[in-house]
């Protein structure tokens, strides 16, 4: 009989899907919690795991369901993971996706759907197992001819500042210092982390990453430390924190300016000592962890104003790792869209084979105020979209300078010019051919014709 681990922190829905489940002939097991997930995980081996994206930290946002999807994923990379959520969205499914999840399922849930998802993963981890397929050998031989080696991410580095940062990542990953990652938004500060890692001596140890921009302030202290049951109103159960989930190994802390004023003296010490108590208890716990740290804030302006004590600093940076936007690092732009677009054409199961000469070009113009991160969303989308084998300018929709000229010239016209517009751009986009550009304009082909007449347009 397959056998499944179920986790979620509702006691009916766990009920539920064991009753459904169980008629199927599955050998089930349940789990409430994230840590429980992982220690069942150790114990047996699992043919499917369905986990919920949300727990009782947080009800909505599927952070802590990523997270638990990201330590399945280094804990046991082959097993098949299905995630669920009753807040189910578009960005939220592709995210989980991306860290790995085999498929999405939405609360409440469709029980054919849900049969057939979970029977489809069993089908091919068996077959995985008989070696029927070869998906562990392939994904060898990609990784292989992408440069990478197991566990660490793949750093495109052709242009002369990230070869730079290359050889500075090789130089310290190794030793044991504390790190801090400076650039802007989506430049890849998690990559450099995760690599930091993978070539370090504690790379068989946890990666734990904690987001400090996306905490509350009052949840801060529970987070990095963790907290015992009773420490305050919502407390019903002792929680493992951070800095304890990655003992011997290495501690991504994020937007690490966004950690309050009041709470860095205490992570100053246990930079230092390696000593902390979890909230609500006097007991002093060790801990030896390596930390990463990312900012794109001017750290040294924020201790000139009081925001972020300078000691905290010297012990998060000794050595800086700072990583040039996007623009600045035109060489990576080719090889960089290609690496995404090989990524999303396997994931998507789309036809896409590359892009045009005219795309490549205005990959290069594009200004990327979203660095890498937006690079990967705008191929993402790309490849989704594109009707054709190979990705061209049309297909990437970036806004040039001469489309944003157009939209301000929009907001100036009047509705006939708006229109004439937009016809002399469907018909430039589709080479003249009326058929698609009326259709593409939701018009019919007489129609057009009448339009084209009163603009004087041929």
């Amino acid at each position: 009989m397959p056998r499944i681990l179920i986790a979620d922190d509702q006691p009916d829905v766990l009920a539920a899907l064991r009753l459904l489940l169980k008629g199927e002939r599955f050998e089930i097991q349940t789990a409430s919690s994230p840590a429980a997930v992982l220690k069942a995980l150790d114990s047996q081996e699992l043919d499917v795991v369905l986990i919920d994206l949300n727990y009782a930290r947080d009800t909505t946002s599927g952070s802590e369901g990523l997270e638990l999807l990201t330590r399945i994923q280094s804990q046991e990379p082959t097993i098949p993971i299905v995630v669920m959520t009753a807040w189910g969205n578009v960005d939220l499914a592709v995210e989980a996706m991306r860290r790995g999840a085999r498929d999405f399922i939405q609360k409440p849930w469709d029980n054919a759907r849900l049969l057939a998802v979970l029977r489809t993963q069993v089908e091919l981890a068996e077959a995985l197992r008989r070696g029927q397929r070869l998906e562990a050998e392939n994904l060898a031989l990609r990784d292989t001819a992408a440069g990478t080696t197991t566990g660490q991410p793949k750093i495109i580095a052709e242009s002369p500042p990230m070869k730079e940062v290359l050889k500075l990542v090789e130089r310290i990953g190794p030793a044991d210092a504390n790190v801090l990652i400076t650039g802007e938004n989506g430049t890849g500060k998690e990559v450099i982390a995760r690599a930091l890692h993978a070539i370090s001596t504690r790379s068989r140890k946890p990666l734990v990453s904690l987001n400090a921009g996306a905490l509350a302030e009052g949840v801060f202290e529970s987070e990095l430390f963790g907290h015992v049951r009773g420490a305050f109103t919502d407390a019903k159960a002792d929680r493992v924190g951070r800095f304890e989930l990655a003992d011997g190994g290495t501690l991504f802390l994020d937007e690490i300016s966004n950690v309050p004023l009041n709470l860095q003296p205490k992570l100053l010490r246990v930079l230092e000592t390696g000593e902390f108590e979890r909230v609500g208890s006097s007991k002093t716990q060790k801990v030896n962890v390596r930390v990463l740290s990312a900012t794109n804030s001017d750290l040294n302006v924020d201790v000139a104003r009081g925001r972020f004590r300078q000691d905290l600093l010297f012990r998060l940076n000794t050595v800086e790792v700072h990583l040039p936007p996007l623009r600045d690092r035109l060489d990576d732009i080719p090889p960089l869209a290609e690496h995404f677009l090989r990524q999303h054409r396997e994931h998507y199961r789309r036809p896409v084979e590359g892009f045009s000469r005219e795309a490549v070009a205005a990959l290069r113009q594009h200004a990327w105020p979203g660095n890498v991160r937006e690079l990967d969303h705008v191929v993402e989308r790309a490849v989704l979209m594109t009707p054709g084998m190979t990705v061209t300018a049309f297909d990437l929709a970036l806004q040039t300078s001469r489309d944003a000229s157009v939209s301000a010239r929009l907001e100036e016209m009047s509705l006939e010019e708006a229109e004439r517009l937009l016809i002399e751009k469907a018909l430039a986009r589709f080479e003249g051919n009326a058929n698609r550009a009326a259709e593409a304009l939701g018009l019919s082909r007489s129609a057009l014709y009448r339009r084209l007449q009163k603009y004087g347009l041929s």
